[in-house]
């Protein structure tokens, strides 16, 4: 007979659980910041016959602790720039950690009234912190990946509507063509948003950008004016690559003139509004109709966190709202969560990011962004002074991305970047990854750890400095000055 546990039994496993994560916290700060074990070690691993019984809930918990171990990222270390990935709070993991007891649907706003309240709170914080229209709706959901698709499924509903379709309920065959008109360096997430929704991803006006990923404004304003009816613009704060922000005080008033929906992605870069000194970077973006982003980047949510919020609360409740006789419906005063996002069963997610918007508040926050862009800056000029090595890119907020062997034919700089990536991943002081920019491989470090100080900038510049050198040294001869 399947028994459940006893108190003390429960107890016993949840300690064990404890131990193990402050064990695996504690170590974050000295321990490799690259797995040492691949894909397939760990498939090996695991790897194992159906369990025919029940086990030891306590041997379970030791055995997956063993599993893993060497087997994750440490995006909760101080030195892991390989992607914009935050480093979940102390206090965010604890409140998930309770969600996670509690057990609760966060569906309707019967199911779990507690978790519905945490959302609203959360919400109108995530709006005032991020200083965008205090009317807007938020849906909480996996990530900006969803908070994307959020978005776009409202604003296909709200361009359609406004010339007589209603897509939500006869759906998009019959209806008018809607165009999409996005910067050529948009994040893939939202081309699959795109897909999702029925728009494709190779439909749309892709709209010229500067050196940097931003849209060109004069490009948009010609684009725009080539097209009529339904219209999508879909803007970036925070070029994945390169961090730079589209111009949206020359665009958004022009297309919203032209009836068009706009529609930000600013997974991690909305998060500069927080911080006085990076503010401008996004002036006018308040402007727009939509936006989406991550809590569990900069402000350290744990994952998953993802903010859609929409101008239009109506126009949000439309596209969205779950409807079923067995489901109570929201009075007037009461918020129910399926009208916000594309999910009936989930996690209560406004809870952990209540907890870390209380712990952190205005002041942490934006000290925690404008640490990492500062550190962002020293790794930037610290590698930009090293013989052979550029900083390809305006370093304006957190992204820095570095190419080695500049004096060097194209073909070999990108083979020499390549080795300097594997020598550092090797290395394991830091995680760095690379990404194609522009046809030219390149080092991307992505600067926004909870737990990142200038000092452990210092320390991954020298040690990539010291990779460089290394491959350098043992393709060209040992390397002068």
């Amino acid at each position: 007979m399947v028994e459940w546990l006893s108190a003390t039994e429960l107890r016993q496993v949840l300690d064990r659980a404890l131990a193990h994560v402050v064990s695996f916290r504690a170590a974050a700060e000295d321990a490799p910041q690259v797995p040492s074990v691949g894909y397939l070690e760990a498939l090996a691993r695991f790897d194992a016959p159906t369990p025919e019984r029940p086990s030891d809930p306590v041997a379970i918990i030791d055995e997956l602790a063993e599993l893993v171990d060497g087997g994750l990222m440490m995006p909760t270390g101080p030195r892991f720039f390989g992607w914009v990935i935050g480093g979940s709070h102390p206090v965010g993991v604890a409140a998930d950690w309770l969600t996670s007891a509690w057990g609760q649907n966060a569906g309707n706003h019967q199911a779990a009234p507690a978790a519905s309240a945490a959302e609203v709170v959360a919400g109108r914080w995530a709006l005032d912190l991020l200083d965008l229209p205090r009317e807007s709706a938020v849906g909480f959901t996996t990530g900006a990946t969803m908070a994307n698709f959020t978005c776009l499924a409202v604003a296909r509903g709200a361009v359609l509507r406004a010339v007589g379709w209603d897509v939500d309920r006869q759906g998009l065959f019959g209806a008018p063509e809607v165009t999409v008109l996005i910067g050529e360096e948009a994040h893939s997430t939202v081309f699959a948003g795109l897909q999702y929704l029925g728009l494709g991803r190779e439909r749309v006006v892709r709209v010229a950008t500067d050196t940097q990923g931003a849209i060109l404004s004069e490009d948009f304003h010609r684009a725009l004016e080539a097209v009529s009816g339904p219209t999508i613009a879909i803007l970036q704060a925070g070029q994945i690559n390169t961090g730079a922000f589209d111009p949206f005080e020359e665009i958004v008033p022009v297309a919203r003139a032209a009836g068009a929906w706009v529609h930000v992605d600013g997974a991690f870069g909305l998060w500069a509004r927080t911080v006085r000194s990076r503010f401008g970077l996004t002036a006018g973006v308040e402007q727009a109709d939509s936006w989406a982003t991550d809590g569990h980047k900069w402000p350290q949510a744990p994952y998953d966190c993802g903010l859609a919020i929409v101008r239009d609360e109506l126009a949000m409740r439309r596209a969205m709202t779950i409807a079923a006789s067995y489901l109570p419906e929201a009075a007037a005063d009461e918020r129910d969560p399926t009208h916000y996002v594309p999910e009936l069963s989930r996690r209560a997610r406004g809870f952990a990011t209540w907890a870390v918007i209380r712990a952190l508040g205005r002041s942490g926050i934006a000290e925690l962004v404008e640490r990492d862009c500062r550190v962002a800056t020293l790794m930037a000029d610290r590698l930009a002074a090293e013989p052979g090595v550029a900083v390809v890119n305006d370093v304006v907020l957190n992204q820095v991305l570095v190419r080695f062997g500049v004096d060097e034919a194209v073909e070999r700089g990108d083979e020499l970047t390549r080795m300097t990536i594997r020598r550092i991943q090797e290395d394991a002081t830091c995680m760095a990854g690379g990404t194609d920019w522009r046809g030219r491989q390149v080092m991307r470090l992505s600067v926004i750890g909870g737990t990142t100080h200038e000092v452990d900038g210092a320390t991954s510049a020298e040690a990539i400095v010291s990779a460089w050198r290394t491959v350098r040294s043992s393709a060209n001869g040992p390397l002068s000055g």
